[in-house]
């Protein structure tokens, strides 16, 4: 599996893997639902911004790479203001009810600015979201992204940081004044101290650490000993990747 650097840079713009029965049977099941943009660069930059209630083609989510490519279409059309809002209508609402069947996992923070389903342009049933201040990993935060992995078959999980991350920033001043957070914000700043850059300063200091923190989770997340063997076989991708509040557009570290 590659999941190319220059995917969420480049529009997603790549050949898609060839299909398998599961590729088919996740095919019908987003056509069923309502589907999402057909692949390649002429749909990512679209023509205007679909009603909830449309169905565009169906398109292959089934593997690390494809689901990744359409999180990189829906950040560009986000992006662009281009937004189609997709899986909103009342009839996907209720086939819904039946299950889910998401794509990807997206590990955020709990930022207010940075909510995935809009950041990804994606709609109900499309993304598995687990929100904690700075990313930090806990047993229900493990519990959660294993849950979509192993129990719904999920291929992709996406570590989201973002710029000007508050949780990082209290972190990184605690760690520098040896002030003592309240209550369990401390915990949150416990579990980020090793990731803070201490090869800089200032601001550049916590806006490295953001990235260094959201590296340093995908590794842990990609390390579990009931991922890792579907990592190694190709069937799960663990990315890592940031959020750039200034121009809202989602970079791979």
């Amino acid at each position: 599996m590659s999941l190319n650097r220059e995917l969420l840079r480049s529009g997603g713009r790549s050949d898609a893997p060839s299909g398998s029965g599961d590729t088919r049977r996740r095919t019908l099941l987003r056509a069923a639902l309502g589907g999402t943009a057909a692949v390649g660069a002429a749909t990512a930059l679209g023509t205007g911004t679909a009603s909830a209630g449309s169905r565009p083609a169906p398109v292959d989510v089934s593997t690390p790479d494809a689901a990744l490519r359409e999180l990189v279409r829906g950040n560009k059309r986000w992006h662009d203001f281009r937004q189609r809002h997709p899986h909103e209508s009342g009839v996907t609402r209720q086939e819904l009810v039946a299950g889910q069947h998401p794509f990807a996992v997206v590990l955020s923070c709990v930022d207010s600015r940075v909510p995935p389903e809009l950041v990804f342009d994606q709609g109900l049933g499309d993304l598995l979201t687990v929100r904690s201040a700075g990313e930090v990993l806990d047993e229900a935060v493990l519990g959660s992204v294993a849950y979509g992995v192993l129990e719904l078959g999920i291929p992709l999980v996406l570590v989201l940081g973002h710029q000007s991350c508050g949780a990082v920033k209290a972190a990184v001043e605690a760690d520098e004044s040896g002030a003592h957070l309240p209550a369990h914000i401390q915990y949150l700043a416990d579990q980020i101290r090793p990731a803070i850059d201490h090869g800089q300063t200032g601001n550049a200091r916590i806006d490295a650490t953001i990235s260094a923190q959201t590296r340093l989770v995908r590794s842990r997340l990609a390390a579990e000993p009931d991922l890792a063997p579907l990592i190694a076989s190709g069937k799960l991708g663990v990315v890592g990747a940031r959020y750039e509040l200034s121009d809202q557009l989602v970079r791979l570290l």
